[in-house]
């Protein structure tokens, strides 16, 4: 789901290539990693009747000043615009204001990926920097040209965790303590 994810969304920041070859083999990487050692991050994974309908990734107090870090929120397609995504956000949230030291969670989203700013914004989220994109697994063959992400910032995850996105949510679950 997170390589598919990112082959329809990531397209133009990262190499068709990668996309079309590496990514698969790069995402199971990362993800057997994070989940044989979860300390410090929960996923919270939603499902339905045709299986896993989307999920999202929190790193507890990743940065000093901007508190955790949602290092991943992805929806499959035909769940989209359903009020999974906000669901699955507010559960991170619940999350961090439960387990972080902090309040404050951020995000990172690419540039060109207006739709999820939108989200992002209708859900109370700020865009404060611009940075380049860092090329997944550090290799940097894996970018299409200079791509940038910009960060979103939620001060009180607590606030987003009282989000209602329940129309048409599936079952969801934590996967890591």
């Amino acid at each position: 789901m997170h390589a598919d994810s990112w082959r329809r969304h990531y397209r133009g920041a990262y190499s068709d290539a990668f996309l079309d070859g590496d990514v698969v083999a790069d995402r199971r990487s990362v993800w057997s990693s994070r989940l044989s050692d979860p300390s410090g991050s929960a996923t919270v994974v939603a499902e339905d009747d045709t299986g896993l309908a989307g999920f999202v990734h929190v790193v507890f107090d990743e940065d000093g000043r901007w508190g955790s870090l949602i290092d991943n929120l992805h929806v499959v397609e035909h769940r989209r615009r359903m009020g999974l995504g906000t669901a699955l956000l507010s559960r991170a949230a619940q999350a961090v204001a439960e387990r972080a030291s902090g309040r404050a969670m951020y995000l990172w989203v690419l540039e060109q990926n207006t739709a999820a700013q939108q989200f992002y914004r209708a859900l109370s989220g700020t865009c404060v920097e611009k940075a380049p994109v860092s090329p997944p697994g550090g290799v940097p063959s894996r970018l299409a040209g200079s791509p940038a992400k910009l960060r979103f910032t939620w001060p009180d995850a607590s606030l987003l965790a009282q989000t209602d996105g329940r129309r048409g949510v599936p079952t969801t679950r934590r996967t890591t303590p």
